[in-house]
C-alpha cells in the first residue's frame, strides 16, 4: 500500500510543481512547449537509449508480457473500434487507443513495482514491449496521418527512422542485442540527459492544466471517459481473465500482471500528443483523470491478490 501512495506522492508533487509554474508564469510563455520539445526530442529518446541498451531483451518473451500484450491490444482494439465507428479520425483515436492501454511503467510503474511487488525490475518487459513495439507502431500512424502522409513510398517506410524516441528505443536495442558496451564517455553525458525527461514531462503536464476544464466534463468528455474506463477497469480485468484461465497464473505471478495492467495512462502520451498537435485536452484529461482513479484500482488489487 505505502508504495502505491509513495509513487503518487512523487508525481503528484512535481505535476503541482509544474502547475505553480505555469499558473505563475515564472518560465515564459513558451516555456510548456519547450519543455515538452525537450523531452520528446532530446531528452526521451537517450533515457530509452540507455534503458533498453543494458536491458536484457530475454524478458520480451516471457508469459507475463504476453498477458500485458494481449490486454493492451484488446483495450486498444475496443477504443480503435468506437473511434472508427464515431469517426474521431485518425490522430485523435491514436491518442485514445494510446491513453487507453499504455500504462505508466516508468516514474510510476518502477516505485510501485518496487515497494509493493518487491522488484523493480518486474515492469522491465512492459517498458521494453512498450518502447520497442507499442510506440513507434502509434508514432509512425501519427506520423502518415500528418504531413508525412503525402511522401513517397520510400519516405513513408522509412517514418519511423525519422522520429527521435523511436529512434532512441531501436538504437538501444540494436545495442543490447549486439551485446555492445557503450563507453563511459558516451554512456555518462545520455544518462544524465535521460534524466531530465520523466521532470519535464510531468512539469510540461502541471504547466497544461492551468486554465484547463475539469477533465472527463469538456468536449472531449466521451473519449475521455471511454479511455480512462478501458484503461483503469478494462485493462486489468483483462490481464486478470487472461492471466488465470489462458495461462494459469497464480500467486506473485498473477498480481505482478495484473497491477502493471492497472497502472494508470502514461504522462509521455501528452508530450506524444503535444508534439504531433493532436487530441492534446483528450492526452491531458486521460493522463489526469486515469491517474487518480487508478489509486483504488491499485489499492484494491494489491488488497485482494497480495
Amino acid at each position: 500500500m505505502a508504495g502505491v501512495l509513495s509513487g503518487f506522492a512523487v508525481i503528484a508533487v512535481v505535476i503541482g510543481l509544474g502547475y505553480v509554474l505555469g499558473r505563475r508564469g515564472t518560465l515564459g510563455e513558451q516555456a510548456r512547449e519547450v519543455l515538452t520539445r525537450l523531452a520528446f526530442t532530446v531528452a526521451g529518446p537517450a533515457l530509452l537509449f540507455t534503458t533498453l541498451a543494458e536491458a536484457d531483451l530475454s524478458v520480451l518473451f516471457s508469459g507475463r508480457l504476453l498477458v500485458t500484450a494481449l490486454s493492451t491490444a484488446a483495450v486498444c482494439g475496443a477504443f480503435v473500434t468506437v473511434g472508427v465507428l464515431r469517426r474521431w479520425g485518425v490522430g485523435r483515436t491514436t491518442i485514445g487507443a494510446l491513453c487507453s492501454g499504455y500504462v505508466n511503467s516508468g516514474n510510476l510503474g518502477i516505485p510501485i513495482a518496487a515497494y509493493v511487488l518487491g522488484d523493480a525490475s518486474l515492469v522491465a518487459p512492459v517498458l521494453l514491449f512498450q518502447v520497442v513495439l507499442v510506440t513507434p507502431v502509434a508514432l509512425t500512424v501519427l506520423d502518415l496521418s500528418g504531413g508525412g502522409e503525402k511522401g513517397t513510398v520510400w519516405r513513408r517506410l522509412l517514418t519511423p527512422l525519422r522520429n527521435p524516441i523511436a529512434v532512441g528505443s531501436l538504437s538501444g536495442v540494436v545495442v543490447s542485442a549486439a551485446a555492445w558496451r557503450v563507453p563511459g564517455p558516451v554512456m555518462d553525458p545520455l544518462t544524465l540527459i535521460g534524466n531530465m525527461s520523466v521532470p519535464a514531462a510531468l512539469l510540461a503536464f502541471g504547466m497544461s492544466l492551468h486554465g484547463s476544464a475539469v477533465p472527463g466534463r469538456g468536449r472531449e468528455r466521451r473519449p475521455v471517459l471511454l479511455s480512462v474506463a478501458l484503461k483503469a477497469l478494462g485493462q486489468p480485468l483483462v490481464a486478470w481473465i487472461l492471466a488465470t484461465t489462458a495461462f494459469g497464473l497464480r500467486g506473485a505471478s498473477l498480481l505482478d500482471v495484473v497491477v502493471t495492467s492497472a497502472l494508470p495512462a502514461a504522462q509521455n502520451l501528452f508530450t506524444y500528443a503535444s508534439s504531433y498537435r493532436v487530441a492534446e485536452s483528450l492526452a491531458r484529461e486521460s493522463v489526469l483523470l486515469s491517474t487518480i482513479v487508478s489509486v483504488p484500482v491499485l489499492v484494491g488489487v494489491t488488497a485482494v491478490l497480495g
